[in-house]
């Protein structure tokens, strides 16, 4: 399968991260031959150190990467197109794509609305000739289903069963020793949230708590929230990982504060206890996502109230008292037991790359 992808950078880093994951399994699993399109190669970066930001073209891991300027580079369609968030192509290279020649795929946002099901797979006709298919990731086997590479379980499964492993990796991180220490005789948080995130009235409600907590923020996160110790909280800047990495962070932490939707899919894979921070739109739009993933999402009450006020405009009038009800020891015994059937449940549907790629050999794109 011989594919160019286009990803249009606009939420930083979740649109790069989910466009470089699907990418690299077409590759590595389906065998696809991909040209993968970037506009900002700086944030392409912070993802992957490899990527050079000097370079029209690049090879990395056999995917071949182009800087997408405006103008565009002048080349020539492969038979699937795809527009990775229904990103808009470059007009001269859409006029080059051939009617009934060119397999053009609009990836959509990941949603868990209802009506979702009905639209995966539907096309979209234009008076040009050429028409684009919506493909929808989602929660069900009636939608693209989700990024999971084929090994992930095993190897979450392996990492979370060495305690070893996994201290040495957040040792690594260069997380000082008093943070450490924190961390193995309490809990470990690790946040990654918007700037509209109530972060600072979470880190004031766990710094007086009776149970220490190392909570791990990456750099040019959460600024103003400052770095050591207040309190019964440590706070320890650590720099941006592969995305990789990131998951064995994911899977070692107790408590995940993600956002957006690359880091929110990881950590429903982490199977642990997760607050979504998701991509604030206008006229709150994005509460009618949250709600429909909350009303499928089996969670506690109190968790399910916590994580909806996290994502409101005043999220900093979040009370301690809700904290508070997610942490305590039975509630958040609770919640790990559903992110674990969350994610079991998840991983019975297929994996989004396979459906596009059994999507595509269906067409008979080549």
């Amino acid at each position: 399968m011989r594919a160019d992808i286009f990803c249009r950078v606009v939420d930083n880093f979740g649109d790069i991260g989910v466009t470089w994951r699907l990418t690299r399994q077409l590759q590595s699993e389906h065998g696809w031959s991909i040209r993968l399109w970037v506009d900002a190669l700086d944030s392409f970066k912070k993802l992957d150190a490899r990527v050079s930001t000097a370079q029209s073209i690049q090879l990395i891991d056999n995917i071949e990467i182009v800087h997408w300027t405006n103008p565009a580079p002048d080349l020539v369609p492969r038979p699937v197109v795809i527009a990775s968030f229904s990103c808009e192509l470059p007009p001269a290279f859409q006029a080059r794509m051939i009617p009934g020649n060119t397999l053009w795929i609009n990836l959509e946002y990941l949603s868990a609305e209802a009506w979702v099901e009905g639209c995966h797979g539907l096309p979209s006709l234009r008076s040009d000739g050429l028409h684009s298919n919506f493909f929808f990731p989602g929660f069900t086997s009636q939608t693209g289903g989700l990024i999971k590479e084929s090994s992930l379980i095993e190897v979450r499964d392996a990492w979370q069963a060495n305690p070893d492993r996994q201290f040495q990796w957040i040792k690594s991180l260069g997380v000082p020793s008093d943070g450490l220490q924190a961390w193995r005789s309490g809990r470990l948080i690790s946040a990654f949230c918007y700037p509209q995130a109530p972060l600072s009235a979470f880190c004031k409600h766990l710094a007086n708590e009776s149970i220490s907590t190392l909570l791990l923020i990456p750099e040019g996160i959460a600024s103003d929230i400052p770095r050591g110790q207040q309190g019964n909280l440590h706070v320890a800047r650590i720099p941006f990982t592969t995305q990789p990495e990131y998951d064995q962070t994911l899977w070692t932490a107790d408590l995940n504060i993600v956002r957006g939707e690359d880091s929110f899919v990881r950590a429903l894979w982490a199977a642990k206890p997760s607050i979504w921070h998701i991509y604030p739109q206008t006229e709150e739009t994005h509460l009618v996502k949250l709600d429909a993933w909350l009303a499928r999402a089996a969670l506690p009450a109190p968790v399910q109230s916590c994580i909806r006020n996290w994502n409101l405009e005043h999220a900093s009038a979040a009370s301690s008292n809700a904290f508070a009800q997610i942490l305590e020891p039975a509630s958040l015994t609770a919640w790990t037991l559903a992110a674990k059937e969350i994610a079991a449940d998840l991983a019975k549907n297929q994996d989004l790359a396979c459906s596009l790629d059994l999507f595509c050999r269906t067409k008979g794109s080549l």
